[in-house]
């Protein structure tokens, strides 16, 4: 990101620049958020890269938010998203994470190894239908898994991994490639537009690294082995990253992710899911938990072989910890909202007293 860009060449789009007056033309100077570190951002403009210290009174940002600042670089707002990345923090933490911001597509990577999991897609699927981000499925390590053998030692059909894949949800674009190899990663070039922002998002050491090292025909991103016995990575990114491309597209690194817990997203399940929330309503009883019920639709397709149970067990998995987490960060918000009326009214009461005095 040394050399200068224009606004559109960090993504700048119309839906941005609806958002601003004659006045912010004249007096703000537009930025995105290309680093989140802890004590600052890191931010790219037409003007070059810049430091912005956090304090207290920003609002939640996070890469890919485009801001104004004023001729002192000082910030003065944000501007709204046109999507939004978020998770339920790690652990027993009830906090929001945001992940990324203003995202067009989103390369879901994960790798054909031992760590291969429809589960884990479908949840970031899910996320990206809750965003309305684009999802591209890029299956990395296909040379490796070309030369491997399956649990019955026959060799492995990559073909089959993709079309188990691309069942998924309707039109899912699903690619295998070699994160080393720019031939099998020019295969993604059809969303690499100028102008778009994309993320690489997945597990530790499943190439996301990798990848964004060989899109951007250059060594960025520190890359690390796995664990051969369960194919684990370890994480190589630690901090969420914006690169400009050749192609003039912008795309955003993000670490490893864990555990990824969903939260707020129904819409993204019932859009993912809407084969199964279609039966659900064809149940006999609302509140059917298909189980032994009588009418059950869900129970009906299982046996006929038109749902799969993995698919079903997923689906109920994720619906049940999107409720629970959903809960939880609205109490979480409903006490900080409250503090912060608290905090206000403490601190109106002090000014009345002291215009007293």
């Amino acid at each position: 990101m040394t050399s200068l860009k224009t606004l559109s060449q960090l993504g700048w789009q119309p839906v941005f620049q609806q958002q601003l007056t004659l006045e912010d033309y004249e007096n703000c100077r537009i930025a995105r958020i290309a680093e989140h570190h802890r004590s600052h951002y890191v931010l790219i403009s037409e003007s070059g890269i810049e430091s912005l210290e956090i304090r207290p009174s920003f609002p939640s940002m996070t890469v890919g938010d485009w801001l104004l600042l004023d001729d002192n670089g000082q910030f003065i707002r944000t501007l709204d998203r046109q999507s939004l990345f978020a998770r339920k923090g790690a652990g027993t933490k009830v906090i929001e994470q945001l992940i990324a911001a203003n995202i067009d597509t989103a390369f879901v990577v994960c790798a054909l190894d031992h760590d291969f999991n429809l589960n884990r897609i479908e949840r970031y699927l899910a996320m990206c239908a809750d965003a309305s981000v684009e999802p591209v499925v890029v299956l990395t390590k296909r040379d490796l898994a070309e030369s491997s053998l399956d649990a019955d030692g026959n060799a492995f059909d990559v073909n089959d991994t993709l079309r188990s894949v691309e069942a998924l949800a309707p039109f899912l674009a699903v690619e295998a490639v070699n994160a080393l190899d720019e031939h099998t990663t020019s295969a993604l070039s059809p969303w690499l537009k100028s102008g778009k922002t994309l993320v690489v998002m997945g597990s530790s050491g499943v190439g996301k690294s990798t990848l964004v090292n060989t899109l951007l025909g250059d060594f960025v991103q520190a890359t690390g082995g796995i664990r051969e016995s369960d194919s684990k990575g370890r994480h190589t990114t630690t901090a969420r990253s914006l690169h400009c491309l050749p192609s003039g597209a912008v795309l955003l690194d993000t670490p490893g992710m864990r555990e990824l817990k969903i939260f707020d997203s129904e819409d993204g399940l019932n859009t993912l899911f809407s084969d199964i929330k279609a039966l659900e309503s064809q149940c006999r009883f609302s509140d059917c938990q298909h189980g032994n019920e009588p009418g059950c639709a869900i129970r009906d397709a299982l046996a006929s072989g038109s749902i799969d149970e993995r698919r079903l067990n997923n689906y109920i998995k994720l619906q049940s910890e999107d409720a629970r987490n959903s809960a939880t960060m609205a109490q979480k918000r409903a006490k900080d909202k409250a503090f912060t009326k608290m905090v206000n009214t403490v601190q109106s009461s002090h000014r009345h007293i002291k215009k007293g005095f």
